[in-house]
């Protein structure tokens, strides 16, 4: 089966990583088209032996690009077009009907009840979007809550699946040889109590928040953010007003790879940051390095990095979480519910410090999320809107 993927850009994000997990799992021929910006995770699908494509997009409303796409799409002889984020899935739908594939599959990624893709709803965007989805077959959504979303709005249930985004497991099991190779690169004391916040550095994360409780902590509490975004200048001088300047990590983006062979970018060295190192460690060294894992964000469509968190053994903290939420109560294990508000992240986090266990284990339900019956489900997916024989997938 040949599939085309088309994402609006390949920078470092939980949807571009999901994507490139996806790719090393699934049973197809896979290429992909980013319309814009395709950055460090572009390079490194095109490592893992995956074709690439910048359309070299302008912007929204470069409509050049589109018949430049439909002739890629035709060219490709694809049984499946699959679209990622907004201006993809806008844009990707029509070019693949024109391009005359009916089998188009998308992904959201990024609902929630007021944004999408840290954005303002609003009634256009709606309208808009309502209006690609049905040239698709398939609207993939990666929780229940953004299915129910999703409803809402008008798209029919019986074209919306739920399939979560999944993780590689192993590769975020606690590691001690880490903990202390990245403490020592990002400069924390061993005795630190470290609580991490992983995303985007924008206001819809509310890692404001976590800056507020940490202020409300004593001193040897040291927060690290991993991230980068358009509030980072703002959150800076927000730890300085707060007396953090010595307690706050910014390291930048980071990438599930070891450095060295697949990184993300580094944001550089200036107020609150200590970084020692010319790149930032891997994804999980740096969860290795934390205590707690902290997200204050009253808005998600997943939490695919608390789920990793927790996959690391760190007790995390969530104002929402729909992946923590689609678990049996008795599966919770590690996670606790804690309102967008300092006092309450602050509370939280005095009772999680000095109980850091020596050894650390994942609960059980992480499983739950691997990508490898992530990538089975989206096979399902698959067949069943591609016409002819397909790939018989063998289940694992």
């Amino acid at each position: 089966m040949r599939v085309l993927h088309i994402i609006t850009g390949l920078g470092v994000g939980g949807a571009e990583q999901q994507l490139r997990l996806l790719l090393r799992h699934l049973p197809t021929s896979s290429d992909v088209v980013a319309l814009t910006n395709a950055g460090t995770v572009a390079r490194g699908i095109e490592a893992d032996g995956h074709r690439v494509i910048d359309l070299g997009m302008a912007g929204n409303r470069d409509l050049a690009a589109l018949p430049r796409l439909v002739r890629l799409i035709r060219a490709g002889r694809y049984d499946v077009v699959h679209t990622h984020l907004y201006r993809a899935c806008l844009y990707g739908r029509i070019a693949a009907r024109m391009a005359g594939v009916r089998a188009v599959v998308a992904t959201e990624h990024s609902l929630g009840d007021s944004q999408m893709e840290g954005r303002p709803l609003t009634a256009g965007v709606r309208a808009l979007y309502l209006a690609g989805e049905r040239l698709g077959r398939v609207t993939v959504a990666v929780s229940p809550a953004v299915g129910a979303r999703l409803h809402r709005w008008g798209v029919p249930r019986q074209r919306i699946r739920v399939v979560p985004n999944g993780i590689e497991v192993e590769r975020f099991r606690f590691d001690a040889a880490a903990r202390t190779r990245t403490r020592h690169q990002l400069e924390l004391p061993e005795t630190a109590f470290v609580v991490g916040g992983v995303g985007r550095l924008a206001p819809g994360k509310r890692f404001d928040v976590l800056l507020r409780a940490a202020a409300q902590l004593p001193e040897d509490v040291v927060v690290v953010l991993v991230g980068s975004g358009p509030q980072e200048p703002e959150l800076r001088r927000l730890a300085v007003r707060l007396g953090l300047a010595g307690r706050v990590r910014f390291v930048g983006e980071s990438t599930h790879e070891t450095p060295g062979t697949d990184t993300g970018t580094d944001t550089g060295s200036g107020t609150c940051s200590s970084t020692a190192a010319d790149r930032v460690p891997d994804l999980p060294s740096l969860l290795s390095a934390m205590d707690a894992l902290a997200s204050p964000s009253p808005e998600e469509a997943f939490g695919l990095a608390l789920v990793e968190g927790l996959a690391s053994g760190l007790p995390v903290l969530y104002a929402s979480c729909p992946a923590i939420e689609g678990l049996a109560p008795g599966e919770r294990s590690g996670a606790a519910y804690c309102p967008s508000d300092p006092v309450s992240f602050a509370q939280a986090l005095r009772g999680l410090r000095g109980d850091v266990p020596p050894h650390r284990e994942a609960p059980a339900a992480v499983r739950h999320y691997s990508i490898t019956r992530s990538a089975d489900q989206l096979m399902g997916v698959y067949t069943s809107v591609a016409p002819g024989p397909t790939l018989e997938v063998t289940p694992r």
